[in-house]
């Protein structure tokens, strides 16, 4: 990703573990303010990081992008094969070998899905970024949701880390 603008290595999080820099562009939509996005990302990666006790380079990288869904259905189709919008893309650096580097990969988010979730969902925007932020953190690191076995590991840490964060159960009534 091309950034706008360059966002340095945020305050490690709890308990000493290294939180890696976050390299933050915002190309479309109608995100909230660059700085406040930056402090939701900085708290998402540190309870993600916290929670799945997750071992990170103190000089990992890690790129998001704030954009549209116009842009997210063209990394989709390129990417995935899929011809369609989607909320976040996780793009691991480390394909294949299953240990992230110090170039732990990149998420995008699209707004207009974003914020049409979260309206429907009833969930500040912040909230829903927050936690698709994590979403998409997990996946870097190899975390999925492709059987029922992978959703619940992964969305028991997803309950964690927002948890950390005061952010209610996305879930609501599925089991966890």
């Amino acid at each position: 990703m091309t950034p706008a603008i360059r966002e340095g290595a945020a305050p490690a999080p709890q308990a000493g573990r290294a939180l890696p820099a976050i390299e933050l562009a915002i190309d479309a939509g109608h995100w909230p303010p660059f700085d406040r996005l930056a402090t939701i990302a900085a708290d998402a990666i540190a309870a993600a990081i916290s929670v799945a006790d997750l071992a990170v380079s103190p000089h990992a990288e890690l790129s998001l992008l704030f954009t549209d869904d116009r842009r997210i259905r063209d990394l989709n189709k390129q990417w995935r094969g899929f011809d369609k919008p989607t909320n976040v893309l996780s793009f691991p650096a480390a394909r294949g070998t299953g240990e992230p580097g110090p170039l732990l990969g990149d998420i995008a988010l699209a707004f207009e899905t974003v914020e049409r979730e979260a309206r429907l969902e009833e969930l500040t925007m912040e909230h829903h970024v927050c936690h698709l932020l994590i979403h998409g953190f997990f996946h870097l690191f190899g975390y999925d949701h492709q059987t029922d076995q992978e959703a619940a590991v992964m969305e028991a840490l997803e309950r964690q880390a927002l948890a950390k964060l005061a952010i209610a159960d996305p879930y609501g009534d599925r089991p966890q």
